[in-house]
């Protein structure tokens, strides 16, 4: 994520936002780290300085490494009503919904996740699509939604690796 596109959501004051910033990047080490309580501590920090959908969803991220899905929905649907162009939140719902063996549902969310205008990794819901099709027993869609995913992203390993486990399980 970039810190202009971070800076930018809102109103807000400058000095509020740079120290949001600045949380939300403490957050994001520790989350790594797996230091999950306190990364969950220093979301919620940066949003109380200022709000922002990045945030919510990184928190809810982190919530479900913890296997709190329900709250790792809830902070979705928060930055949703932040920043409804944000594409992350949307993929995140379907992928806590797959985990929640939610299938159907979880359709709805990677469509949405596809439509969004602002989302950096727009190959991610089609690979999750492509899993819950396959879950389904729908192959032809299953290997559309992965061509699609190599489609946006040619180099996306995973997409690479389940069509090919895909097609050669069908043969």
């Amino acid at each position: 994520m970039d810190v202009q596109d971070f800076l930018e959501q809102g109103q807000g004051r400058e000095e509020d936002k740079r120290e949001a910033w600045q949380l939300f990047q403490q957050a994001y080490e520790r989350q790594m780290k797996g230091e999950l309580e306190e990364a969950v501590n220093l979301y919620k920090k940066s949003l109380d300085a200022h709000p922002t959908a990045e945030a919510h969803t990184f928190l809810g991220w982190t919530y479900s490494f913890m296997g709190r899905l329900d709250e790792a929905i809830e902070e979705c649907h928060k930055a949703i009503a932040q920043d409804p162009d944000f594409g992350n939140p949307y993929n995140d719902i379907g992928a806590y919904l797959i985990e929640k063996g939610e299938f159907d549902e979880a359709i709805v969310w990677f469509k949405k996740a596809m439509q969004a205008r602002r989302y950096e990794s727009p190959a991610f819901p089609h690979l999750n699509l492509g899993r819950v099709y396959e879950k389904k027993g729908l192959w032809t869609e299953a290997i559309d939604a992965y061509k699609q995913a190599l489609a946006l992203n040619p180099n996306y390993a995973l997409a690479k690796k389940s069509l090919g486990r895909l097609i050669s399980s069908l043969n």
